[in-house]
C-alpha cells in the first residue's frame, strides 16, 4: 500500500489566512463576489475555528483572492 506524506511545505497562504480576521474575508466575498462566494462568505462569517479552516483549506486560492481584495477594503475604510 502506497505511503501518502504529506506536502514538505504547507501552504503559507492558508496559515496566513487562519490568523487573519475572517471579517475583512467574509465581507469582500459578500460584497464582491458571485451568488456563490456570497454564501461562503456567510458561511465563513458564521464559521467557527474548525470550520473557518475546513473553508480555507479546500478553497485556498480562491480565499488568498479575496482576503486580497478585503485587505484593500479595509485599508481604503481605515484611510
Amino acid at each position: 500500500m502506497p505511503d501518502y506524506a504529506a506536502p514538505m511545505t504547507a501552504d503559507p497562504r492558508l496559515s496566513r489566512l487562519l490568523a487573519a480576521e475572517p471579517y475583512w474575508v467574509a465581507r469582500a466575498m459578500q460584497e464582491q463576489g458571485s451568488r456563490f462566494y456570497r454564501a461562503l462568505g456567510q458561511a465563513l462569517e458564521a464559521a467557527d475555528a474548525q470550520n473557518r479552516r475546513l473553508i480555507y483549506a479546500t478553497w485556498t486560492a480562491e480565499c488568498w483572492d479575496f482576503y486580497e481584495r478585503g485587505e484593500r477594503l479595509r485599508q481604503a475604510e481605515e484611510g
